[in-house]
């Protein structure tokens, strides 16, 4: 069953030929990119993000091909309500990317950062489960094969200093895809997983910290795309940061922990250099 499934794949996807794509976190620079690649190669795309002029830039030239959502990911009536439409409209997607996601700087004796762990788990964690479960159903119901990619990170492999709700929405995203992997060995769809390491966006714009291996958004997705259609399930962005995590796993943990306490941290929702969570309520949050 296993090859029949990975020869399905190879030859659907061995010249990228997505048909009909889903992307979340579209106005981000990972998912500007996905979307720029993929309306390029002729699919239709359903865009969903926060930012319509954004999204309205990526659509020129490409209308009715195109749409533009704007729900909150982690709202399930309300992403239902946006699969329905582009199910109707544009059909059944072969790749759905569940990519929006959200990071900051965590501090467990701070009581209003709870409301930052909260919005984090909703929208990198849960956000991925409302971005795929309207659509799955239909995708099994077409019997072809498809793709379902969630945008993890290297940080969910280990929890770090000052980022533990960062860390703690990537690993438990981890875990749920390969929870979902096992469930659909059976069926024609894959599940991936995306472990960026570092990624030249707005999300790591206000890092003080080093960023070994920092990779162009371009770049990233022309790796993802092409790692995804070769039907690669743990895809991470550069290779080599995962070589360095690994490394320095082997590490004793005390040893580790040091070298990561030298580290800046990321700064947190209401520092200078903190990139905005939608939805986060905070009295110095800027609107």
């Amino acid at each position: 069953m296993l090859g029949a499934k990975m020869g399905a794949l190879s030859s659907i996807f061995r010249e990228h030929m997505f048909h009909n794509a889903v992307i979340t976190g579209a106005c981000g620079g990972l998912g500007q990119a996905l979307a720029r690649r993929l309306i390029a190669s002729g699919a239709h795309v359903a865009l969903v993000g926060l930012h319509t002029p954004t999204l309205q830039t990526l659509t020129e030239g490409a209308d009715e091909r195109t749409r533009i959502y704007t729900p909150d990911v982690s709202d399930a009536a309300a992403m239902q309500t946006m699969a329905n439409d582009w199910l109707h409209t544009h059909g059944t997607p072969d790749l759905v990317i569940a990519n929006a996601g959200v990071a900051g700087g965590f501090e467990t004796a701070d009581p209003a950062d709870l409301a930052v762990m909260r919005r984090m788990l909703e929208i990198n964690l849960l956000g991925v489960a409302t971005t795929f479960q309207p659509f799955l159903q239909a995708m099994l119901d077409s019997q072809r094969p498809g793709a379902l990619v969630g945008v993890a990170s290297v940080a969910g492999w280990r929890g770090m200093p000052g980022n533990g709700a960062y860390c703690a929405s990537k690993a438990g995203l981890i875990a749920y895809l390969q929870s979902l992997r096992a469930e659909l060995r059976p069926t024609p769809i894959t599940v991936h997983t995306i472990s960026p390491g570092y990624l030249r966006t707005a999300l790591t714009a206000g890092n003080t910290f080093a960023m070994p291996g920092l990779l162009g958004p371009d770049e990233a997705a022309h790796d993802l795309l092409r790692a995804v259609a070769s039907g690669r399930e743990h895809i991470v962005l550069p290779r080599r940061i995962g070589w360095l995590s690994r490394a320095l796993s082997l590490l004793p943990a005390r040893w580790h922990d040091r070298i990561l306490l030298g580290q800046p941290r990321k700064p947190r929702a209401h520092q200078a250099g903190a990139t905005p969570i939608p939805g986060l309520s905070h009295p110095q949050d800027t609107p």
